[in-house]
């Protein structure tokens, strides 16, 4: 896992780390990968909004976390792109942690390339990032109906 950059002068400070997640799910464009599951590994940074305290508004529970994260890539259908689980996974953690204020996601396919020990991308929301991305998706939705 790669260091995150460091936090932003005068805020609270606070996040979760999650280093190297590993779910097995159906990714990719080649034909060979179509067939069966493959490991994904994320890495995540789950700022805080505010100084985390116990209630369940107010706290991002690493556990269940990566027990919802696991689940809900293990139980999807093929996706081709891994910047398509980013975002399943980034809009999945603003929508079930309200204390969320910013994620960074790094996905992975562990040694999916000879000569490389992973290839992957990162993704990198803040809350209002996160809002403009659903309201352009329900603009759309709507335009489709």
């Amino acid at each position: 896992m790669k260091p995150f950059e460091p936090l932003n002068a005068g805020g609270q400070g606070w996040r979760v780390v999650v280093d190297e997640l590993i779910v097995m799910t159906r990714i990719g464009l080649y034909e060979h990968e179509h067939r069966a599951p493959q490991p994904v590994c994320i890495d995540a940074s789950l700022r805080y909004r505010s100084t985390p305290h116990e209630s369940n508004n107010g706290l991002i529970d690493y556990e269940a976390w990566c027990n919802r994260v696991s689940a809900y890539l293990e139980a999807k259908t093929h996706t081709r792109l891994l910047e398509t689980l980013a975002v399943e996974v980034a809009a999945l953690s603003f929508d079930e942690w309200p204390a969320l204020d910013a994620i960074t996601l790094t996905l992975h396919k562990p040694k999916i390339r000879e000569g490389t020990k992973r290839l992957g991308l990162e993704l990198d929301w803040r809350r209002a990032d996160y809002d403009a991305w659903r309201m352009q998706a329900a603009a759309q939705q709507a335009a489709t109906q």
